[in-house]
């Protein structure tokens, strides 16, 4: 199984760059990820260029540990993962600030299992194939699950695919579940049946969530692009708690997150009830920004230590959140 850790000479080279790397707010990239959530809508709409004034080069990456190395790298300085990648990244002291909780994942995120596969219950995983990508938020729900089933990577066979080739091996018949998310999730769901999810998983006692992380120098250089970054995603939360039930498959809203996506539009209300999209009331709390978070991606890395997913962990992860960006 690949180390979830930048490669050596990479991130020695990005030490090594750190004082001459100068991030331009004029130039600013954000990477993002297909996860289905409220701020996609700003995105789409251009909101977040109207709001903090920059051209931004949106890219899109496959997986948390994609967006990590991009950060680290200097090539992207706001991106979106997942809190299995933070806690490998900042492990690494990768030089990331945590400044917005996207979304603490329920049922968007679920161990899916083919029909015809065999599987019904959770020892029927015995000798099966699972793919989930590597080092994700899925990834680390998916250890945790079989951990709480008494299972392990030796009795089950877990793959290391992306969302896109889970999909396709899915197609194909390679493989007999997969734990993934939207829109890969949407699709296996079809012909399949969830065995659990993240909400579920994390009831057993690891949680997963997501994060709006910024490279530390930025965040530190340009406070107000961040601030007006979360400002616009806070607004987007808002709206949809207060007109949830209106945005159909049909609305506009929907529609804009399915083609920026590439979900299924039918399928996308569901997968947005599938998070839970914290207010800024709730994200300067201590339960999140104000302390939780920190606690949880300390909890996150102990686990991967034990796991043997990773060499070490931190003895506090608190410089690597901050509540100051919300307003």
């Amino acid at each position: 199984m690949p180390s979830p850790f930048l490669p050596r000479q990479l991130f020695t080279a990005v030490l090594l760059a750190g004082a001459a790397f100068t991030a331009q707010a004029a130039n600013l990239t954000i990477g993002y990820q297909t996860g289905t959530d409220p701020s996609k809508v700003p995105q789409a709409a251009g909101e977040y260029e109207k709001a903090t004034g920059q051209s931004i080069d949106w890219r899109r990456f496959n997986a948390g540990p994609e967006v990590v190395a991009a950060l680290a790298s200097g090539d992207v300085q706001i991106g979106n993962l997942g809190s299995s990648p933070l806690a490998a990244a900042t492990s690494r002291k990768v030089p990331l600030v945590a400044f917005i909780v996207s979304a603490q994942i329920n049922a968007s995120e679920a161990l899916v299992v083919r029909n015809g596969s065999g599987i019904s219950k959770p020892e029927d995983l015995k000798g099966k194939t699972i793919a989930t990508p590597f080092v994700s938020t899925s990834h680390y729900s998916l250890l945790g699950a079989l951990k709480h089933w008494g299972l392990t990577t030796q009795d089950v066979k877990v793959v290391n695919l992306n969302p896109t080739e889970i999909a396709a091996a899915w197609k194909r018949g390679d493989i007999d579940g997969a734990f993934v998310w939207s829109p890969a999730l949407g699709e296996i769901k079809k012909t399949g049946t969830t065995l659990t999810d993240a909400a579920e998983v994390g009831r057993w006692g690891s949680p997963t969530f997501e994060v709006w992380v910024a490279r530390k120098d930025y965040a530190e250089q340009h406070p107000e692009v961040i601030a007006q970054f979360a400002g616009v995603t806070l607004k987007a939360y808002a709206d949809y708690a207060a007109h949830k039930s209106e945005w159909t498959a049909d609305s506009p809203q929907v529609k804009a997150i399915a083609k920026l996506t590439g979900s299924n539009a039918a399928d996308v209300p569901e997968l947005l009830a599938g998070s839970a999209y914290p207010d800024a009331a709730a994200q300067k709390s201590a339960a999140l920004l104000g302390g939780g978070t920190a606690k949880d991606i300390a909890a996150t890395a102990a686990f991967l230590k034990e796991q043997k997913k990773l060499d070490a962990v931190l003895p506090d992860y608190s410089p690597y959140v901050s509540a100051q960006y919300i307003q």
